[in-house]
């Protein structure tokens, strides 16, 4: 289920964005998936199609969807590939931590610093990118 804060400082499309994302990068989505037509969601959402076909872009830059012309979208493998990616790369970063004796509390500050958290607020920062 998709909802949209109409108060809320993010814009719609990222709204919906990260919640795709998240849906398809917790299994809720699985690989294969079709989405709903931009035209369809945005009727559902009471959206704007540019809106909802800004998110679908983005989540087909990033690799989460692809689009197969008049067939529609469908959630991609290569979000899969990503995960696995993140994890091999967290097994070398941890093991990088463990040879120069850095201790867990101050390697999980590093990955936070690196990704734009902010201490106080524990969430990313709006000028942070992903990666």
């Amino acid at each position: 289920m998709i909802v949209i804060d109409s108060g809320s400082p993010v814009p719609p499309f990222e709204q919906l964005r990260a919640q795709l994302a998240r849906q398809i990068q917790a299994g809720a989505l699985p690989v294969g998936s079709r989405l709903p037509t931009i035209r369809h969601l945005a009727a559902d959402l009471g959206l704007a199609v540019n809106t909802v076909g800004r998110a679908y872009r983005e989540l087909e830059e990033a690799g989460l969807i692809e689009t197969r012309g008049r067939a529609g979208s469908f959630v991609s493998a290569a979000g899969e590939e990503g995960r696995e990616r993140a994890r091999r790369a967290a097994a070398e970063y941890a093991a990088v931590i463990a040879s120069v004796g850095i201790d867990a509390g101050e390697a999980v500050r590093i990955v936070q610093a690196a990704l734009g958290f902010s201490p106080a607020t524990r969430s990313p920062s709006p000028t942070a990118g992903p990666g």
